[in-house]
């Protein structure tokens, strides 16, 4: 019998033209679409198991679960680390998403630090420059010094230690930690610089209150870069810092004549400009950008209220505030009270500011923080009703801060009686527990309460024991803006140029005062056994009568109240610049 040998057919060879044409219609799903939800990433997610090849996935397969990644890093955690356990052998890729998605989360970015952990212990895989500006992320919003340094290490140790975006990440790590002087040898040690490195090392200096340095920077980066939006938004909060009006304006005029700012940004810009006004003393200007804005937001509102408050127009802030609460029906939040609380305390009108604490409270449901408290207790210090202000000392749900007892301590000087003295002692003893932070100012008033009571023995050994301690009471600094230049003043200043004029015109401001009937409030004075007369004089040697005078010598008839203004200090037994401004 003849034998038939039959030979099997090879097996048909699968086609991949499905896989690939599901995979590219995923990954349009999760490139071009602006959000996916929940559900739409689970079907995506099983589509993918169904269609990868196992069980080694094609870089393509890495890519799309790396767009999953993203997607559901933004809607649930959770279901991202499942995505991410499902994945055999993730790459770099796939772990900078991950990280990516922990630094970006709202309540997660601890691991953050985790995941770049676990990167680094896998074999053959090592970070790349993408990895370090998320995880330096992370670590500047927890404030988590000791992991950034940690990651600076691997910036250096992997070669990225020229690369711009590691080096402006790490900028921004150590601005928002406070390690200024970090900051500025990564910043120094930058062979190469973009607009965004000057951008953060300017911001960095302004969120540090290093203000003339920053405005020395913009100077140093304008021959290499155009400032665009962020910068200018910098320059101006440096402005408002330093009280430096010209820059501030000069700064507004180029937002108006080179920059391109979305509407979000737009917003941004005109608060930081409102501010800057309010501080330097323009309240028009403030106004005009505010009512300039085509949107406005609470923070907008705000710094309104807030300018109105630190300029004594109680009345126009009170205004603003019913406008935006009835009429433009946004919600006020804790810092809308701020502002309203702020504006009452500077006028002292204590029956409103009882009134808009209640307010807050009951209709708005907002709970009261350390500063509201603040606000009300020191209104009603300032206006006599100690009792009343300890009472809501005595009932607060957290412990009060130095400035509280500061704030009490400072208003029994001003009373004449009713108070005892061992109680403002009981106060004084509170700010003085704390030997870390120790400071020359309860003692100060301490020994102002026992001057207040011709407690002169007490004044002696109040001096003796500061002595002791190596404590001294720190000059008052005002700030003054003329011709685009600002001078600082500081109590007692004869190194001004100027100061002969200066000291000579303070005479002529002091006899026009006289003559309108102005009474000097000594009890700011030195606290020494002396005469009025003797007391007058230490107070004509502050800080703001300087700048003040200084302001007005310089200034143009015309021009004298909007300089005067510039003043930036706290007045601490001088006089009433508008009072000043008022006699010329």
């Amino acid at each position: 019998m003849a034998t038939v040998s039959v030979t099997a057919p090879p097996p048909a060879e699968v086609s991949t033209a499905p896989r690939h044409h599901h995979h590219r219609r995923i990954l349009h799903i999760l490139t071009d679409s602006p959000t996916v939800s929940v559900p739409q990433l689970k079907q995506i997610h099983a589509q993918i198991l169904r269609t990868a090849p196992a069980p080694h996935p094609t870089p393509e397969t890495v890519f799309l679960y790396s767009r999953l990644l993203h997607y559901s890093s933004l809607k649930d955690l959770f279901y991202t680390l499942r995505i991410f356990s499902q994945i055999p052998d993730p790459n770099t890729f796939v772990y900078n998403t991950l990280i990516r998605g922990y630094a970006h989360s709202k309540d997660h970015k601890k691991e953050a630090f985790s995941v770049f952990r676990q990167l680094l212990n896998q074999e053959g895989l090592f970070p790349e420059k993408y990895t370090f500006p998320f995880v330096l992320k992370a670590c500047a919003y927890l404030f988590a010094l000791d992991e950034g340094k940690q990651a600076h290490a691997h910036v250096l140790k992997h070669g990225f230690g020229s690369d711009v975006y590691a080096n402006n990440s790490l900028i921004h790590f150590y601005a928002s930690c406070g390690q200024s002087e970090s900051a500025r040898k990564v910043f120094d040690k930058m062979p190469e610089r973009s607009l965004v490195s000057w951008n953060s090392i300017i911001d960095a200096l302004v969120q540090m209150g290093e203000f003339d340095d920053a405005l020395r920077m913009f100077v140093e980066m304008k021959p290499s870069f155009d400032p665009d939006g962020y910068t200018v938004q910098s320059v101006i909060d440096a402005c408002s810092g330093l009280g430096a009006l010209s820059m501030g304006m000069w700064a507004h005029a180029y937002v108006l004549r080179n920059c391109e700012i979305d509407a979000n940004f737009d917003i941004l810009v005109k608060n930081s400009l409102i501010e800057m006004y309010c501080k330097c003393g323009s309240l028009r200007m403030a106004l005009q950008v505010f009512h300039g804005m085509s949107k406005r937001d609470v923070n907008s509102w705000n710094a309104m209220i807030l300018g109105f408050a630190v300029h004594g127009e109680a009345e126009r802030a009170f205004e603003h505030f019913d406008q935006m609460v009835n009429e433009e029906r946004i919600q006020p939040n804790p810092i809308t009270f701020v502002g309203v609380l702020s504006a009452c305390n500077h006028r002292g009108l204590v029956e409103e500011g009882r009134k808009y604490f209640d307010i807050m409270v009951n209709k708005f449901k907002i709970e009261p923080v350390l500063q509201h408290y603040g606000c009300l207790i020191d209104l009603l210090a300032r206006n006599g009703l100690i009792e009343e202000a300890l009472g809501i000392v005595s009932e607060m749900p957290m412990k009060p801060d130095d400035v509280i007892w500061r704030s009490l301590l400072d208003s029994t000087c001003r009373q004449s009686g009713g108070l005892s003295l061992s109680l403002s002692e009981e106060m004084a003893r509170r700010l003085m527990a704390d030997e870390a932070n120790a400071s020359s100012e309860a003692y100060v008033l301490l020994s102002r309460v026992y001057a207040s009571a011709n407690r002169w023995n007490e004044v002696g050994l109040i001096r003796k024991l500061m002595s002791d301690k190596g404590l001294t009471k720190e000059p008052g600094c005002s700030s003054v803006e003329v011709n685009g230049t600002v001078h600082e003043f500081f109590a007692g200043d004869s190194t001004h140029p100027q100061a002969k004029e200066i000291y000579q015109f303070l005479d002529v401001i002091e006899e026009r005062l006289k003559g309108e009937g102005y009474i000097q409030d000594f009890t700011q004075a030195p606290l020494v056994d002396e005469g009025e007369d003797g007391k007058g004089n230490s107070l004509r040697l502050h800080s703001e009568r300087l700048a003040i005078a200084f302001g007005i010598l310089k200034s143009k008839p015309g021009e004298r109240d909007a300089e005067a203004t510039f003043v930036e200090s706290h007045f601490d037994g001088g006089f009433n610049p508008s009072i000043v401004v008022s006699c010329f």
